[in-house]
C-alpha cells in the first residue's frame, strides 16, 4: 500500500490546546463489583476518545487505516488513577501532543469529571505508525508529519514536563 495518500479526515490546524473530547459517559458494562468504573475501562475510555482526536483533528484514525493501510499502534501506555467515576458519570478527556517524529507520537491526556471538574485519571502513551500489510513500522505520510509537527508546536507546554514520565514504584521514607 502506498504512503502517498491524501488526508480524508482531520485538518491542518490550528489545533485547540488542549484538544478536548467531551460528552462522554460511563457505560453500565464498565462498572465493577466495587460500584465504580473498572480499572480496565479507563483504558477503553481513553482509547475511544483518542480515536475521536486522531480522526477529527489529525486524520489518523479509522479512516486513515482503511484508506492508507497504515495505522496507529500504542506501544506503551501509563495510566494513573486519581478519583473514581460511577455509572452514568459524564467526563471529558483533554489531549496534548507532547512530541513526534517520522514514525511516532507521544501524547498526554487527562480525564475530568463533568460534574465538578475533578481530575479522575491521566494517560501518557507512545504510538507507532504501522503498516497493516507488513506489521512493521513505517513513516507517516508527509501530510500527517506536517500536521503532527504543527500540533506538537502548538501544544508545547513547559507545565506538562512535571506530569510526564512518572516512575512506578513504592516510595519509602528514609
Amino acid at each position: 500500500m502506498s504512503q502517498e495518500t491524501q488526508p480524508i479526515s482531520g485538518h491542518g490546524g490550528p489545533y485547540p490546546t488542549p484538544i478536548i473530547v467531551g460528552r462522554l459517559t460511563v457505560d453500565p458494562g464498565w462498572i465493577d463489583y466495587n460500584g465504580h468504573m473498572n480499572v480496565g475501562y479507563y483504558g477503553v475510555a481513553f482509547d475511544q476518545a483518542l480515536e475521536v482526536m486522531l480522526n477529527d483533528h489529525l486524520g489518523l484514525g479509522e479512516t486513515y487505516v482503511r484508506t492508507a493501510g497504515y495505522g496507529p499502534y500504542i506501544l506503551q501506555s501509563h495510566l494513573h488513577f486519581t478519583r473514581e467515576l460511577h455509572l452514568g458519570d459524564g467526563y471529558t478527556i483533554h489531549y496534548w501532543l507532547v512530541n513526534t517524529d517520522a514514525k511516532r507520537l507521544h501524547y498526554y491526556a487527562e480525564m475530568f469529571a463533568e460534574a465538578d471538574g475533578a481530575l479522575c485519571a491521566t494517560q501518557e502513551a507512545l504510538i507507532l505508525n504501522v503498516s497493516q500489510s507488513t506489521g512493521r513500522s513505517a513513516p507517516f505520510p508527509d501530510w500527517a508529519q506536517a500536521r503532527l509537527t504543527r500540533m506538537a508546536a502548538e501544544h508545547e507546554n513547559p507545565d506538562l514536563a512535571a506530569r510526564l514520565g512518572a516512575p512506578l514504584g513504592i516510595r519509602r521514607n528514609s
